[in-house]
């Protein structure tokens, strides 16, 4: 405002002046009361939903504690009824064993299976003995009396020559009574004889026949000459005699 204006409009214009001024800082406090009224309620809201936060994680704490007390009381309900359970098992071990009687029965019962499994056992190896022993013995025979047929057919020829010598006259002194004895040892001892003579009927099971000629005087197969002796070892033909045979035309 210039100096004429005041001078023309005097003090009032002033005052005026200093009024509007004051309306305008009253408007400016009124301003900041409004903002900070506004703000208060927001402050309000803020701690009221703080508050309301507060009892829903205290109901949430007690929810999780009654679930693991009822968690813990099932576990300490299982473990009691574990515990029962074995103390009634010991209980009813205790009162098997404690009965004598049942013991001595358990035990007669084990006794006896034992004594049938060494009874089956003792008898299998009897029975496997005895065959043992009666195979042993057979094989012991076989092997005997398979090494005595190899030692006469060995001995054969010699008897041959004993008897061509005791045909011809010629069985005499020491020599003639050494081989007189073998040849009894042979037969008496092991039951060996001689067989094949002129005039015995043809036998293929005991003869050999080495010729043959037909006769009208024959009346059946005979031996006409007698090559060679035969032998049989206890009924058994070591070696057949060979023969000349005539047989019937």
């Amino acid at each position: 405002m210039s100096e004429d204006d005041l001078k023309r409009n005097g003090p009032e214009s002033a005052g005026a002046g200093n009024g509007a001024g004051g309306s305008g800082a009253g408007a400016v406090s009124g301003n900041d009361d409004a903002a900070t009224a506004a703000a208060s309620p927001a402050n309000a809201g803020e701690s009221g939903t703080g508050t309301a936060q507060e009892p829903e994680v205290g109901a949430a704490d007690a929810g999780e504690a009654g679930a693991a007390g009822a968690a813990q009381a099932s576990d300490t309900h299982e473990s009691d009824t574990e515990a029962s359970g074995a103390e009634a098992g010991a209980g009813d071990t205790e009162a098997v064993a404690a009965d004598p009687l049942s013991e001595a029965m358990a035990t007669i019962s084990t006794l006896e299976d034992q004594l049938k499994r060494a009874q089956a056992s003792l008898y299998n190896t009897e029975t496997e003995y005895t065959n043992y022993v009666r195979r042993s013995k057979q094989e012991a025979g076989a092997h005997r009396d398979s090494g005595t047929l190899k030692v006469i057919e060995a001995l054969l020829p010699v008897l041959d020559d004993v008897e061509l010598a005791r045909q011809h006259g010629d069985l005499e002194g020491p020599t003639g009574l050494i081989a007189e004895k073998v040849e009894q040892i042979l037969f008496s001892t092991f039951k060996v004889a001689r067989f094949g003579a002129v005039g015995d009927e043809f036998d293929p099971e005991y003869h050999e026949a080495l010729m043959n000629r037909s006769s009208a005087e024959a009346t059946a197969q005979t031996i006409e000459t007698l090559i060679q002796p035969g032998y049989t070892v206890a009924d058994k033909v070591l070696r057949p005699a060979r023969v000349g045979v005539v047989s019937p035309e």
